[in-house]
């Protein structure tokens, strides 16, 4: 028995060799409606197609893989838009197939605003409808004259109406906030701004020739927190936070710009 032993795993190394395992692609995200487009070689021996099977969560697809493009349809799978889904390409291991339209599966922004309003206090709230994937809605706010990035808040991703609140910090004067996401195609989809007025006084800030500290205050001299960002004379933003005071002790001599409540300053560093 001992002699045939070396023979016997002759056959079966052999057998490996002969019947590799291949390989496996596997994709990831939602369904948006749309079909999978797959390029199918032929393999290395040219004899047959690359493709050996599809499986969409796990089940395997009916589809016509025998040719050198086909496409994988999820409308027997009973999906609906939103849901998750993972489809492994399994193919020889002596090639490679290629997806064709990958974006497929990515989440696209398509939300529609039912409403959005804010309180005073600063809570946003709005509604949405049509959404077809899990993106984030990112909370914006004017100031500055730009829009500013205050907040995020995941989305749901379902078509059905969806319900969201967020809190920003509202500056004196009329204050302005929209929401926005942005998927994979790189373009952003707005809400229209929402206005609202607040009940933060004005705010004013000293010194301006600083060497520690600079302070916001209103009427008064009373210490305020708000909203700041410090850039130097090039441009490059140096210091950005919330507080009634900032530290300047660590930054080199020379003028500064200051934004801060809905305003726009200058002070030098001693």
């Amino acid at each position: 028995m001992k002699k045939l032993f070396p023979c016997v795993l002759l056959i079966v190394l052999t057998a490996l060799k002969a019947f590799p395992q291949g390989g496996v692609i596997i994709l990831e995200g939602n369904y948006q409606g749309k079909n999978l487009y797959i390029q199918n070689p032929y393999g290395s021996g040219g004899v047959g197609f690359c493709v050996t099977e599809i499986l969409v969560n796990g089940n395997i697809t009916t589809d016509e893989i025998s040719s050198s493009a086909f496409e994988v349809d999820f409308k027997p799978h009973k999906l609906n838009i939103g849901d998750k889904v993972e489809i492994k390409i399994k193919h020889k291991e002596d090639c490679k197939p290629k997806v064709l339209n990958p974006e497929v599966l990515k989440p696209k922004s398509t939300f529609e605003v039912i409403s959005i309003g804010a309180d005073k206090d600063g809570t946003v709230k709005w509604s949405t409808k049509s959404e077809t994937g899990k993106l984030a809605f990112a909370v914006e706010q004017f100031r500055w004259n730009k829009w500013v990035k205050v907040g995020e808040v995941d989305g749901i991703g379902t078509p059905t109406t969806n319900n969201y609140t967020f809190k920003v910090a509202p500056h004196s004067g009329k204050n302005q906030v929209r929401v926005r996401q942005t998927d994979y195609s790189g373009q952003p989809r707005l809400s229209k701004p929402t206005d609202f007025p607040s009940d933060v006084p004005e705010i004013t800030f000293a010194p301006v020739k600083a060497s520690k500290d600079i302070n916001f205050v209103s009427s008064g001299d009373k210490p305020i927190e708000t909203m700041y960002e410090i850039f130097d004379q090039y441009g490059n933003i140096v210091k950005k936070g919330f507080g009634s005071k900032i530290d300047v002790s660590n930054l080199p001599k020379g003028g500064y710009f200051l934004n801060f409540d809905n305003k726009m300053g200058e002070f030098v560093k001693k």
